[in-house]
């Protein structure tokens, strides 16, 4: 009898217990939230103690254990200087800027993280030709800035070429070089005119011999349709 009564007391006291565990437990959502998630919570542990250390040589010592483990995080980088500077940053993001250490790098402002970098300027024109992109156009106002002679000519007529490529890229499987001629000189208002030479660009075949036909795409996915059916 004593030995069931010890059995039901063990039994209770361990169900208490789990009990307990059950309602404490603690929910990432309850949690606060995390500086730097791919550390882990762990890491934000260990930080969070550090801030709490009154000693400033122990202070000290511990961040840099914490630095040490982070390196080891990614040991191909972990002497690289810039790596380090990056490791340090971060120490002080989790820290909130309440770590009060002796960095061996400038200490980065939290104002100065936290601005946010100025919009970039995307092309707003809306070109008539747009299989050319907005790149050709940029090279023909450099060339319209240079003096003519040989270098400017050598670079109307790379133009002209790289014109023809994308021409065929996206439209059919040949172009007349006057086309391409007078698309040149509508996009430089004039200004290149290259129908009054004698000379004339790449062949379209060139162009095209190293692009895949569409016919042998077609064909590689029908291929591949075939091979994934099910055999019973």
């Amino acid at each position: 009898m004593q030995a069931l009564s010890d059995s039901l007391s063990k039994y209770q006291i361990s169900k208490h217990i789990s009990l307990n565990e059950v309602f404490n437990l603690e929910y990432n959502t309850e949690r606060p939230k995390l500086f730097i998630p791919e550390y882990g919570r762990h890491f934000q542990k260990m930080v969070d103690h550090a801030v709490t250390i009154e000693d400033r040589d122990e202070r000290n010592r511990v961040a840099k254990s914490i630095i040490s483990v982070m390196g080891n995080l990614q040991p191909h980088l972990r002497d690289v200087p810039d790596f380090q500077h990056k490791l340090w940053d971060q120490l002080f993001i989790m820290s909130d800027f309440k770590l009060d250490v002796d960095s061996p790098f400038p200490i980065t402002s939290k104002e100065m993280l936290q601005q946010r970098p100025e919009p970039l300027d995307y092309p707003q024109n809306h070109p008539k030709y747009r299989f050319y992109g907005n790149n050709i156009k940029r090279m023909i106002d450099v060339a319209v800035e240079w003096e003519k002679g040989d270098m400017r000519s050598g670079l109307e007529y790379a133009i002209a070429n790289h014109m023809k490529k994308c021409y065929l890229t996206w439209n059919k499987d040949t172009v007349e070089d006057s086309v391409i001629f007078n698309h040149l000189k509508e996009l430089s208002d004039g200004q290149i005119d290259l129908a009054k030479s004698d000379e004339s660009l790449t062949e379209s075949g060139q162009f095209l011999k190293n692009r895949p036909s569409r016919s042998n795409n077609n064909n590689r996915g029908k291929k591949g349709q075939r091979s994934r059916k099910k055999r019973y």
